[in-house]
């Protein structure tokens, strides 16, 4: 199946109301076992990379590895570049062959935000590439008032005209949702989800999806939130699972281990699906 777009694997899970697990990665078997889930469990799915990670893997090896698994699913798969804080990020994103990008000016006043998101699009349309922006303080679960503080939610009337005067393809937004570990359970705020799936015309995107409870997840699901997501726990997974088979004994050395890890950490991503899928769909 040809490479999937983002901004097509979003439509089609508004349109039938289900959510797509974007799975952040940072090496070949992270790829491998995310695209294995989804051609299991027969839903799309977005495998995306952290720019931080670079430092470790360049990002045109993770796109390169990506998007082969793409085009040999039998299932839609998508790949993204998560969370560029800058133009020259974002373009390197594009430069190293990334077919979306997120631009997150979020940290910016709004009016700076506005513009290099804008400055983004403008360059992305070039070449045919998506584009994710961010409007809202998605900010550190670490951090207490991140994720209790309404001033820090996405403005809806604020959304609407960021929405309109940068032309972005989807928007993550920040409904009480945080990165990374969380102090206190987070409480998302269902009413402003309604409200922003209401007034914009793009698909919605949840941010610090890991360790967000069941129920409320699938009611942002059941609300119109389309793009979830998930580092902390699939990477938690997979430390997890070879930690187990280290335990195990597993033999044949490095790729051994691998190989003896891979299930648990596909179990993982088939479970996030089935959440984010609770009405059952499947190709």
């Amino acid at each position: 199946m040809p490479l999937a777009k983002v901004k097509d694997v979003l439509a089609h899970a508004t349109e039938n109301r289900y959510g797509v697990a974007a799975v952040n990665v940072f090496n070949y078997e992270t790829v491998k076992w995310v695209a294995q889930a989804a051609e299991q469990e027969r839903v799309p799915v977005i495998i995306q990379l952290y720019p931080g990670f670079e430092s470790y893997i360049a990002l045109e090896h993770i796109a390169a590895i990506a998007k082969d698994f793409a085009a040999k699913s039998p299932v839609p798969v998508a790949v993204h570049l998560d969370h560029s804080a800058s133009y020259e990020i974002a373009v390197s994103g594009i430069r190293a062959g990334f077919p979306s990008v997120m631009v997150d000016g979020s940290a910016l006043p709004y009016e700076e935000n506005l513009a290099v998101t804008a400055a983004v699009v403008r360059t992305a349309s070039v070449f045919d590439i998506d584009v994710e922006a961010e409007l809202g303080h998605v900010g550190s679960g670490a951090r207490l008032e991140d994720i209790t503080d309404s001033a820090k939610y996405t403005d809806v009337a604020q959304a609407k005209e960021f929405v309109e005067k940068t032309g972005c393809g989807s928007l993550a937004v920040a409904v009480g949702n945080a990165h990374g570990e969380y102090i206190q359970t987070p409480n998302l705020d269902f009413d402003r989800i309604a409200a922003l799936r209401k007034a914009l015309p793009v698909p919605l995107v949840l941010h610090g999806c890991s360790d967000i409870p069941h129920d409320q997840l699938q009611e942002s699901v059941r609300l119109g939130m389309s793009k979830f997501n998930i580092a902390t726990e699939y990477f938690r997974a997979c430390y997890g699972s070879i930690s187990k088979a280290m335990e195990a004994g597993a033999k044949g050395g490095m790729p051994g281990l691998m190989m003896e890890a891979a299930q648990g950490a596909i179990d993982f991503v088939r479970g996030k699906m089935r959440l984010l899928n609770p009405n059952g769909f499947s190709l």
